[in-house]
């Protein structure tokens, strides 16, 4: 380990630095984009590198992996649940995550609501969508996510913050361009609805082979893993890139 240290650092400069060159391209200002580092996998030694190098946001696929990190890294952590959530699992971490990325349907956010309203707390959530219909992704179809919206008036406490999308994986960032763009005018065809829990100030999508692309087109917060961490343990979880 003693070769390694250090890496992660040199890592976060780099992602600084383009997510920076990113926002000037188009327009924006760096504070406008929230860093998610993708911590699926990794152990503590490696979190609490990027913790003492500014990193604040940890994003984790799993429910048991999120909640045991929660009560052995410091508090001031915002833990992000970015990976698919089951119903029977949302009650071990409603109340220590700050943002779930990943509702896709109502039997979710049913859940979500009576956990939430047990703990007394409110659930920050961020609804999916497959922007590329890609058979091997959750997420509602963009079709269909207007008329979900109007479902969402009876979850007192879940606030819906805005969308995700995981676009296709590709060796050409330009060829995501258009889902990012298409999630964005989805974002604003919401807001236009006026519907009080909802709220489209965050635009999850971006990830380390796009993140530039997707800031381009109006990324609020890029979910980083690879870029940061590195590849190791690569192919125990196919979704980290």
């Amino acid at each position: 380990m003693e070769q390694e240290t250090g890496f992660i650092k040199e890592n976060l400069k780099e992602v600084e630095e383009r997510i920076q060159k990113a926002c000037e391209r188009a327009g924006r200002n760096r504070d406008e984009v929230t860093l998610v580092a993708v911590s699926k996998t990794k152990p503590l030694q490696m979190i609490e590198e990027a913790y003492d190098a500014g990193i604040r946001v940890f994003g984790e696929n799993k429910v048991q992996e999120l909640a045991e990190k929660h009560e052995k890294l410091p508090g001031d952590i915002r833990w992000q649940m970015i990976g698919h959530l089951q119903r029977n699992k949302v009650k071990n971490i409603i109340d220590k995550v700050d943002l779930i990325h990943s509702v896709d349907s109502i039997r979710l956010l049913e859940t979500i609501e009576k956990e939430a309203e047990k703990k007394n707390v409110t659930a920050n959530v961020l609804l999916e969508v497959n922007m590329a219909k890609e058979e091997s992704k959750f997420g509602l179809f963009p079709e269909e996510v207007l008329s979900f919206t109007d479902k969402l008036k009876d979850f007192p406490h879940v606030i819906v913050r805005g969308l995700m999308t995981i676009a296709p994986d590709t060796d050409n960032p330009e060829e995501n361009r258009q889902y990012f763009s298409g999630l964005r005018k989805l974002s604003v065809d919401i807001a236009s609805k006026n519907i009080d829990n909802i709220h489209m100030g965050v635009l999850s999508m971006g990830m380390t082979n796009d993140y530039e692309v997707a800031i381009e087109e109006g990324a609020t917060m890029v979910r980083i893993g690879t870029g940061i961490f590195g590849k190791r343990n690569y192919a125990l979880d196919k979704n980290t890139r």
